[in-house]
């Protein structure tokens, strides 16, 4: 292939030790005219993400791209496969690739590349190329190469940062926009106020949504791919008294592990987990707020369950991610698809495992308790506090008790809390304010009075913390708990005097975490604050 200049552009074999050159590469010293239609043949993410721009055309079937690193063969067979053309490589100075991505995709792809790399970015050149644009023409604005990249940089700052949420609020003066990560909100560099109308309105034209109606809640949807793999992301925007509010739900299936070891349960959890998934029928619930976890812990199970000599079938709303194997239904209200419609539908198919996404009627109950009676094994949801909870939840849905005794086999309750980072942890003693705060038994746990506290480094953001762990509670239904639900029973120091003796509440579990030096005390009493009360050894005791 020619290496002739192109457009005006320099091109050079030599090189300093270590440059493109000197790995047979040629450089580009002087900025060649970029072909819209070379660049075009991939997006503004993709040339940050991969270090090149595509800038013009050799013939018909050779890409000319700029690259800071043309030795890398991955990214170069990457832009192939996107392009369909064969690609010659050219390597370019870090100046030189930022000038060249401003000019094919922008400023704010520039801005993208130099805040990954830690550079600030210039709100007030994005402000300037979105001036000839009529302010009041939102959809005109929103169209804009240079904000649609600037939404692209706030979705693509949140996945890198591993966040589950990115919350967009309007005030009166300012537009804030914040990342969910490891269950707490971050706040982060905000764009200008004047940008507040085209921003919403990008998402919303992105989401498939109607960027006409401001006035009431809308829900919609965005897929995208990042490194190579599906990101699903799940949108919400409600009328405030500043404009309207967005929230979107960051659903990515490969950065969560959908295994019991990954997601924290302890060897003896993990024991009682595959009794449980191994009944041919019965039903199995999953207890806690919503953001604790409960919907992976389930997906996790079926996944551990799965089979292909077994009819699997969940109804969901919405479904977050698909699962291998599996037949997934939405929920769909407003075409009368309901939980309970559904199920019924379902129990038609000749399934073998059922999971209802949450049980929040009488009619659900009553439907899931049934199919369990008749050979089914159920996985569900409930919203209570804690495992013992659940029992009283189905008979305040006028479940009969001696059906709950009869298919009900375990019940899994659990919690959230940040991970220490591993790398920077630190051994502390209790404080005394803490050490109030726990039992003897539980005291015990921690030899000689030390636990661990964050400390703080590059490889956590220095937050001290990083990624989450989960605390659970795994009740598994003995003889005893079924006399006592079909006598009403239900109290929970009642069923925990039933359960069996080497039960573990999730306080206790996440506790026993903290003492590993997985986590920290205080983040533990902050997660489970609402289940603290009896023990099982004191439920027995009457302590």
């Amino acid at each position: 292939m020619t290496t002739a200049p192109i457009s005006g552009s320099s091109i050079t074999g030599a090189g300093p030790n270590g440059s493109p050159a000197e790995h047979g590469f040629a450089m580009l010293t002087e900025q060649p005219k970029v072909d819209p239609a070379a660049a075009g043949l991939i997006g503004a993410d993709d040339a940050v993400r991969l270090r090149a721009v595509p800038y013009a055309f050799e013939g018909d079937d050779v890409l000319l791209v700029a690259m800071h690193d043309p030795s890398d063969f991955a990214s170069a067979d990457e832009l192939s496969g996107v392009s369909g053309r064969a690609v010659e490589r050219r390597g370019v100075t870090q100046d030189l690739y930022d000038s060249l991505l401003r000019t094919a995709y922008g400023a704010t792809a520039a801005q993208m590349a130099q805040r990954l790399g830690g550079g600030a970015p210039d709100e007030d050149e994005l402000i300037n190329n979105l001036q000839a644009v009529d302010a009041d023409d939102v959809q005109r604005m929103a169209e804009q190469p240079t904000l649609i990249n600037l939404v692209n940089l706030i979705i693509l700052e949140a996945i890198k940062e591993r966040a589950s949420d990115i919350h967009v609020e309007p005030f009166e003066k300012s537009l804030s926009v914040k990342y969910r990560v490891d269950g707490l909100l971050r706040q982060r560099n905000s764009p200008p106020k004047a940008l507040q109308p085209a921003i919403t309105s990008r998402i919303k034209i992105m989401a498939g949504m109607n960027i006409a109606e401001r006035y009431v809640p809308q829900d919609g949807h965005i897929t995208l791919r990042f490194e190579g793999r599906k990101v699903d992301i799940r949108v919400s925007t409600v009328p405030t008294i500043y404009g309207e509010s967005v929230v979107m739900r960051l659903l990515d299936k490969e950065a969560v592990k959908l295994d019991l070891v990954a997601l924290g349960f302890r060897t003896q959890d993990q024991v009682n987990i595959q009794r449980l998934i191994d009944l041919p029928h019965g039903m199995v619930l999953v207890t806690g707020p919503t953001g604790s976890g409960k919907t992976t812990t389930l997906y996790a199970a079926l996944t551990k369950l799965y089979d292909p000599s077994l009819k699997i079938i969940t109804i969901e709303d919405p479904v977050e991610y698909e699962l291998t194997g599996v037949n997934q239904i939405p929920v769909n209200p407003e075409r009368g698809l309901s939980f309970a419609s559904g199920l019924r539908s379902i129990l038609r198919q000749d399934p073998d495992v059922v999971m209802v996404g949450e049980i929040r009627d009488n009619e659900t109950a009553d439907i899931a308790v049934r199919a369990a009676l008749t050979g089914h094994l159920i996985f569900s949801t409930l919203h209570t506090n804690d495992a013992a909870g659940a029992i009283g939840r189905l008979l305040d849905m006028d479940v009969e008790p001696f059906l709950v005794a009869s298919v009900l086999e375990g019940i899994l309750a659990q919690r959230l809390g940040r991970k220490l980072c591993q790398n920077c942890k630190k051994p502390a003693p209790l404080g005394e304010t803490v050490r109030h705060r726990l039992t003897a038994r539980e005291q015990a746990l921690f030899t000689n009075g030390m636990g661990y506290v964050p400390g703080g480094c590059d490889k956590c953001d220095n937050s001290g913390y990083k990624s989450r762990l989960g605390f659970f509670e795994v009740l598994m239904t003995t003889p005893a708990m079924r006399q006592g639900i079909t006598e009403r029973r239900t109290a929970a120091y009642e069923i925990l005097a039933t359960a069996d003796a080497a039960h573990v509440t999730m306080r206790h579990d996440g506790l026993i975490k903290a003492s590993q030096g997985q986590t920290t005390v205080d983040e533990v009493l902050r997660a489970t604050q609402d289940t603290e009360g009896l023990t099982p050894s004191s439920a027995k005791s009457g302590s």
